[in-house]
Order: C-alpha cells, then sequence, then structure tokens
C-alpha cells in the first residue's frame, strides 16, 4: 500500500473511530481542539529535565527531545503557536486539571492510578527500567542495589517511584523533586544508584564517561508511554491519537526517536 493510500486508510479509521463515541461526544459542544485552532496557541506542558525526551540545552536555552521536535509537529498539524509550559512528573496532573495546557507531552508513563485523573493517547514509546550508576560504585549488577546501605534515587511522581519503594526491601529509595536531579545527586555522591528508563539511561552513559547502566535479568515495569489529555474531552482525545497514529504511519515517530537513539523502544 502506497503511502498516500495508508494515510486515507488511516483517516478512514480515525473517522471510524470518532463515529463511535458519537455517543459520547453528541453531549459535548465544546473542545480544546477548537479552542486551539480558534486562538492559533498550544499550550504544551512538558519537564525540561528529561534527558532525550525534553531536556533543556543549557548553552542555547532550547528544550531539546524526541517530545520537543514531535510537539513542534503537532503544533505545526493545528497551525497554532507552540507554547511551552513547564511542569513535572509530580504536578502534571494538576497543571492538566487547571487548565495551563491542553495537553502533557514528555514521555509520561500511562498507569492506571494517573488513568482515574487524566486521559492517555495511544502509546509512542514503550520502556523499562534501569540502573545507572558511576564505573566506580560498589553497585555493579542489579542484585547490588537492594542492600542495606545503598541509596537508589528516583524522580518524585514518576511511575518509577512507587515500583521502587514496592520493589526494593533492604535499600533506600531516595525520591528528588526538581530543581534537583538523580543525576546530580548521584554526581555528588548522594546516592549510590539512579532508577531511570532508557531514555536517560543511554543519554547519561553516553553524555559523561563515568556513567554505565545495569539491566536487570528480567524486564521490569514494563510501560507506555502516551500523551496526556484532561478528562471530558472525547474530541481532543480523538485527534491526540490520530496524530499518534499519523506519525507512525509517515515516518517521523521513527524519524525523531532515531535523532535521539529512541528507535529500540518506539511501540508497534
Amino acid at each position: 500500500m502506497g503511502v498516500k493510500k495508508a494515510l486515507g486508510a488511516l483517516a478512514l479509521a480515525g473517522l471510524v473511530g470518532m463515529m463511535a463515541s458519537a455517543g459520547a461526544e453528541a453531549q459535548q459542544t465544546q473542545s480544546r481542539l477548537y479552542d486551539i485552532t480558534k486562538n492559533k496557541k498550544l499550550r504544551v506542558c512538558q519537564y525540561p529535565l528529561y534527558y532525550s525526551i525534553s531536556f533543556r540545552n543549557p548553552k542555547t536555552g532550547e528544550i531539546e527531545g524526541i517530545d520537543a521536535d514531535l510537539a513542534k509537529e503537532l503544533a505545526k498539524e493545528l497551525d497554532a503557536k507552540l507554547e511551552i509550559v513547564e511542569s513535572s512528573f509530580g504536578s502534571f496532573i494538576a497543571d492538566l486539571q487547571a487548565g495551563k495546557c491542553e495537553i502533557g507531552m514528555f514521555g509520561v508513563g500511562a498507569t492506571l492510578k494517573r488513568a482515574q485523573a487524566v486521559e492517555f493517547s495511544r502509546p509512542y514509546l514503550l520502556t523499562n527500567i534501569y540502573a545507572v550508576t558511576r564505573k566506580d560504585s560498589k553497585v555493579k549488577k542489579w542484585e547490588d542495589i537492594d542492600q542495606k546501605g545503598i541509596k537508589a534515587a528516583v524522580s518524585l511522581g514518576s511511575y518509577i517511584e512507587p515500583f521502587m519503594k514496592n520493589y526494593v526491601k533492604n535499600a533506600e529509595i531516595v525520591s528528588v523533586a526538581p530543581p534537583n536531579t538523580r543525576e546530580a545527586e548521584l554526581v555528588a555522591g548522594r546516592v549510590d544508584v539512579i532508577i531511570t528508563d532508557f531514555p536517560t539511561a543511554i543519554k547519561v552513559t553516553d553524555e559523561f564517561d563515568w556513567a554505565t547502566y545495569i539491566l536487570p535479568k528480567e524486564k521490569l515495569a514494563i510501560t507506555p508511554y502516551s500523551y496526556v489529555v484532561p478528562q471530558g474531552d472525547q474530541i481532543w482525545l480523538n485527534y491526540v491519537n490520530l496524530f499518534v497514529d499519523t506519525i507512525k504511519l509517515d515516518g517521523r515517530l521513527m524519524k525523531y526517536a532515531k535523532k535521539h537513539k529512541l528507535d529500540p523502544i518506539v511501540a508497534p
């Protein structure tokens, strides 16, 4: 099937999906989609400390990463000016509910608990957890982490935080809140290891020669990454889902994933 035919089929599928939810939408007379296209402005919540996803380059001040690029693509599709609203894993739900942004685009793990408060798009990345430590660390393998005296840093509000607090029995889990970072805590020697995902593990070990990453023997906390929108706006969610489907089909998702070395975790 050619690209044009495939895109046409995708558009038809999206239309069918929208028609399927027509019952719910019949009661909906307003949508963020209408506001965005009318006001020509798209507000995107991003966490500017997320390597390879949405990380502010200290030299340029620009946010870089796969979601920095894809937020620009979404704004372009909407013919809207992109406005970045700084957020975090601990505050994005409140930011969405307060109307500070129309969408969160920064590798948000789609979890059942979060889905009680927000809506998730179809996934675009799929990852599990890794450990990053110093090459001279006493932590040499995954089994070394859950030992007395070991401090493992996680990001406050991340899906990794509750998983690790339930997973470990002996190590101390240190939750790090912005503007502090897990990486800075590791460099300063205040923690022995940081628990993170594929994007951060790859970026940190690429950027710093003192860093190395460790994989558990089995994949733990496999989690889809999705875009996140407020509840109750099916029209806007349908559009975001169609955007995800479209960038998978036309190659933009893989293009930016390869640019930031994330192609191994692109969701099917």
